[in-house]
């Protein structure tokens, strides 16, 4: 008999509407898939309409399907958070109770002196919130000049650090962040250093895909531990392996685009049976750095219809003994003139070759995938999850 594969496909910030306490969060009305199919007079997303997106929300060109192919909800979160490692650690059956720390005023002077002499540097610039293109064009120039990196922080806990790759060089910029890593620790330990890497001449800064996430390790055992342990093969393509720290991770293979990650994903599910279970987990990071942070409505309705157009390949290669879960960790509505994550639901679309769709409500938690991935592979839970594999049955 062929082995089992769960798929866990991440949407990176594909948001479905605002959590019940998204004003504390700064998030009233955010809304990345509703609000973006309205501004942009719908969405062409006939595939997904297919296994039923169109009956998770209102969406504009995306009307609910007669008959959906996969069962379809809404999740929500219960970490104190809306940033991407703690949207991925409770998937994965991990909730994170006490927010993360953030600095909406820049970082201590101490820590980062701390930081200048830990990684032998002559200065920072920035050390403030900000837009990632806005601090580079605004002090790209100074940064080549002095050799200076920039420093930024946004509304998630993040440190984030900019470099020109030519004129600092992307290892040094790794190296530097990794430093910072080190020191960013108790109570200073925030959930990701992100290398921001750019490039180009004086006035046409562009970042690259060359970006590196140093995460914490998750502070507990995850679904991903549970798997491992009990032999499967858990492979993450994409962000995942930044996102946790490579914990509970046999193999990653980088990706540095959405079409290039499914292109990767693709190449996996094609590989001939190893007689183990598989577990793989790919974010599709696009959506987020690229439409939402950049607040770009029309590069993410195309980067929607463009991640539709490659589903029925992907459909195409999946059995009875393969479940694929489609979500999000977080939302990042690119019509809402903020470029920082925000909170809201996220979709679940399980999908199982010969089944009948239904509905699977809203889910209290996201920790509901790490559960049913765990009841997939027959393993004992990891967190507080509930299980939805039950609900799957129907033919």
């Amino acid at each position: 008999m062929s082995n089992k594969r769960f798929i866990l496909l991440v949407l990176d910030g594909v948001g479905v509407g605002e959590l019940p306490d998204a004003a504390a969060f700064g998030d009233a009305g955010h809304n990345t898939l509703g609000n973006l199919a309205r501004q942009q007079g719908g969405l062409a997303l006939p595939h997904l309409q297919g296994l039923g997106l169109g009956c998770v929300l209102d969406l504009p060109g995306v009307p609910p399907a007669a008959a959906p192919r996969a069962a379809w909800g809404r999740m929500a979160e219960k970490s104190q958070g809306k940033d991407s490692t703690l949207g991925h650690w409770e998937l994965v059956g991990l909730v994170t109770p006490v927010a993360l720390p953030t600095y909406p005023q820049g970082f201590p002077d101490e820590l980062v002196a701390a930081w200048l002499q830990a990684a032998r540097l002559p200065g920072v610039l920035g050390n403030c919130v900000a837009s990632g293109t806005e601090i580079i064009e605004r002090l790209g120039d100074e940064h080549v000049a002095t050799g200076k990196p920039i420093l930024y922080t946004s509304a998630d806990s993040v440190f984030q650090v900019a470099a020109h790759e030519e004129h600092f060089g992307l290892e040094r910029l790794c190296e530097i962040c990794r430093s910072a890593r080190e020191l960013l620790s108790g109570p200073h330990a925030v959930a990701r250093v992100i290398a921001r890497p750019f490039s180009g001449p004086a006035g046409a800064y562009q970042r690259t895909s060359n970006r590196r996430d140093f995460s914490l390790p998750p502070w507990a055992p995850t679904a991903l531990d549970g798997a491992a342990a009990a032999g499967v093969e858990v492979v993450s393509i994409g962000k995942i392996r930044d996102l946790f720290a490579g914990v509970g991770i046999e193999r990653a293979l980088p990706s540095k685009n959405n079409m290039q990650g499914l292109d990767m994903l693709e190449r996996v599910l094609d590989e001939p049976a190893s007689g183990r279970d598989q577990l793989i987990l790919l974010n599709l990071v696009d959506f987020d750095m690229l439409w939402g942070h950049r607040l770009d409505p029309v590069g993410f309705r195309g980067g929607l219809e463009a991640f539709d157009r490659r589903l029925p390949d992907l459909l195409a290669r999946l059995g009875e003994r393969d479940l694929l879960v489609i979500t999000a960790d977080h939302g990042n509505d690119p019509t809402s003139g903020s470029t920082d994550h925000s909170r809201e639901f996220v979709p679940l679309l399980a999908y199982r070759a010969g089944r009948v769709g239904r509905p699977l409500g809203t889910r209290a938690s996201f920790t509901d995938v790490g559960a049913t991935l765990l009841d997939w592979f027959g393993l004992a839970p990891v967190g507080p999850g509930r299980s939805f594999l039950s609900e799957l049955d129907a033919r």
